[in-house]
């Protein structure tokens, strides 16, 4: 939304309503049959091609996992030594994770539950209010809860992956006495500053680089794996899931810090459903499920194995069992430099991918109407996805820096890592009930049978991960806590100023009964003017008329209109009204995942007979100077808080590429 109010700072819902309840068009598209993004890609890649793609930029997280998942998993079970079933334990865990987790409920089910090829948090909560026919507190609530804590995991997971990385170059012998904490500190530093600069000017570039590179990362993997497994095939047992059962019950309160630990296997799951808009459902299950899963499976195989090795000649010389840095001691000596110099180069791919997906969230968010708006450029004229957010770059390498110079080792950052990850999925989780329950029609049984495993497994992990709570959990939980205030105060603060102005408002209907018994002064000329709701008579209009004592000949009152699907059909971007020779009503339609450009949306205006020429027009911005009231509205401090963000947020005239020497912009004092 755009114009006389500071809920237009988001564009977000329909003039009749800053929550966003949509009706009509918008529920009867939630029920045609989901056509998935990948088919509009036939004709110019092939699946694989698109497959090769999302092994880069999905799997990215997920991928750099074994790195420091079995070597905290077995850290976490090695209180009072090691034993045999305990490494098999581990390994089974980390198994059964990626197929419950992974396969079976993102893979098989949650992966289905796509808002028009889309997926991610935020439009599964679009999703659910289209289903609902309106918004809802608690699917709201979800969406901010999942949405804030997704931030938490971006912040996290740079550091935690360049670090482990760089922490490879200890397993040098020639090295290992001269690679000091601060210098490993200094070397990611770099990587991440270079990594963060590079990203104003666009990821197309590297982003070819994303899947070969992956694909190389995966296939050394797994060769590292088996290479292991051949000397010790013992470990093949833990496919067994009797031994990650035998070790929970076996070892209580301590098994479940290690089910903590575990849950790092699947970090950067989230990612199969938030990527689905670019690359399809299909290929990111193909490429899961005949190349990742048994590259990730075959790596953890000859991490266990190596450490039953280990634990073999440790017994049979009476020396305690010692850990080490499995995953870089698979290798041999030789190789471990250039493992490491690949490590880095997959953990920056999988930094990448974390950060691309945080840019694509917020401007979901922006447009969902749950942020203000911020300053989103696109980096390539022909991917959709290719954006960058200046504001919340610079805000991410900051905390990013702060994060890894806080915690210095990927060991104490993984005691941060999963809480906000669980908690996603427990939204993401609770979200899919809504749609099977209002969208897909299910009886509560049908739902019930699906969602309660799901939910018990989930709550398994969230409560594994709480018991890290202190030693590092408490940052995920900081982030997102802070970032739910944020995009509640926004939320709340612009309904309120929406309400107020509605109430200190003239509806446009009477104001055009008034112009017609005492006619203005009238100027040639076309005047848009851009409001955030089409019902009221906008305040720059009302200015116009009390102070300048004039109306334009042609009058157009603009609103932006943010419908909970991806992507508007060009065909349905523009709706007209004609209010009276004097005044048309006119609605742009956007979809979550685009960028508002109003030139460009006013010029499919001629095609549907209203011509004018944007050069020769003037558009009318009304601006409210909002100041922060004790007895009414939001606290005092939440009130200051939405006027930071107000006066922080981008210009209308930037956001929407208004030609700026087109605009006037007339404005009035509120307070909330």
């Amino acid at each position: 939304m755009i114009g006389d109010t500071p809920a237009e700072a988001s564009p977000a819902a329909s003039a009749s309503d800053p929550a966003g309840d949509k009706t009509g068009a918008d529920t009867a598209s939630a029920h045609k049959p989901s056509q998935h993004h990948s088919e509009g890609h036939g004709h110019h890649a092939s699946f694989w091609a698109l497959a090769l793609g999302s092994i880069g930029v999905v799997f990215g997280d997920i991928g750099t996992s074994p790195l420091y998942a079995f070597k905290e998993a077995l850290h976490a079970a090695a209180g009072d030594g090691v034993t045999r079933p305990e490494i098999l334990g581990v390994v089974s865990l980390a198994l059964w994770a990626m197929i419950l987790v992974v396969t079976v409920k993102y893979v098989g089910f949650i992966m289905r539950a796509d808002n028009k090829g889309e997926g991610g948090v935020l439009s599964l909560m679009a999703l659910a209010q289209q289903a609902i026919g309106k918004r809802t507190a608690i699917v709201f609530t979800l969406g901010i809860i999942g949405a804030a804590l997704f931030y938490g995991d971006a912040v996290i997971t740079p550091a935690m992956s360049v670090l482990s990385a760089v922490e490879g170059l200890r397993t040098i012998p020639a090295l290992e006495n001269s690679i000091s904490t601060e210098l490993v500190l200094i070397i990611a530093g770099v990587m991440l500053i270079g990594l963060f600069a590079f990203q104003s000017h666009g990821t197309a570039k590297v982003g070819l680089l994303f899947g070969p590179v992956c694909a190389v990362w995966f296939a050394t993997m797994a060769l590292l794996g088996v290479s292991q497994f051949v000397a010790n095939p013992q470990i093949l047992m833990a496919i067994n899931p009797g031994y990650a059962v035998q070790f929970l019950a076996e070892h209580g309160l301590a098994g479940f810090i290690v089910l903590g630990a575990v849950f790092l296997t699947v970090t950067g799951a989230e990612a199969l459903t938030a990527d689905m808009g670019h690359f399809g459902r299909w290929p990111i299950q193909a490429a899961w499920l005949f190349f990742v899963l048994p590259c990730l499976t075959l790596n953890y195989l000859g991490q266990g194995a190596l450490a039953l090795t280990v634990l073999e000649t440790a017994q049979a010389a009476g020396k305690p069992f010692e850990e080490m840095n499995w995953f870089f001691e698979m290798a041999p000596l030789g190789l471990r430099l250039p493992l490491v110099l690949l490590a880095g180069l997959a953990t920056v791919v999988a930094s990448q991918a974390v950060i691309t997906g945080a840019f694509s969230l917020t401007q979901q968010a922006i447009q969902l109407g749950l942020l203000p708006r911020l300053n989103v450029k696109r980096t390539s004229e022909t991917q959709e996805g290719q954006i960058f957010v200046p504001q919340l770059n610079s805000m991410l390498l900051i905390g990013v820096i702060v994060v890894m110079v806080t915690f210095q080792t990927s060991s104490a950052l993984a005691h941060a890592y999963g809480l906000a990850v669980t908690g996603t999925m427990v939204v993401t989780t609770l979200m899919a009930a809504i749609v099977m329950r209002q969208m897909w029609k299910w009886g509560w049984p049908r739902v019930l049978a699906f969602i309660i495993p799901f939910i018990i497994l989930d709550f398994a992990f969230l409560s594994a991960n709480m018991l890290r709570f202190l030693s590092g959990g408490w940052l995920p939980v900081l982030i997102g806590a802070c970032l739910f205030t944020v995009m509640a105060t926004w939320v709340r603060g612009s309904g309120i100023l929406f309400e107020k102005s509605r109430r200190d408002s003239v509806l446009l209907t009477d104001l055009i009964e008034m112009l017609k018994a005492r006619p203005p002064h009238r100027v040639p000329g076309t005047a848009i003017f851009l409001t955030s709701d089409a019902e009221i008579a906008p305040v720059a209009l009302m200015h116009n008329l009390k102070h300048n004592k004039i109306l334009h000949e042609k009058n157009i009152i603009l609103t932006v209109d943010t419908r909970n699907i991806p992507r508007v059909h060009e065909s349905e971007r523009i709706t007209i009204e004609k209010l009276d020779e004097d005044f048309k009503r006119v609605t742009v339609h956007y979809g979550f995942m685009e960028s508002p450009n109003l030139p460009k949306a006013l010029g499919i205006c001629r095609k549907q007979g209203l011509k004018f020429d944007i050069m020769a027009t003037s558009f009318f911005l009304g601006r409210r100077s909002v100041v922060a009231s004790a007895t009414s509205g939001m606290p005092l401090w939440q009130d200051r808080l939405f006027i930071f963000l107000m006066r922080n947020a981008t210009n209308p005239t930037e956001f929407f590429h208004i030609p700026p020497g087109r605009v006037v912009e007339l404005g009035t004092q509120v307070s909330v």
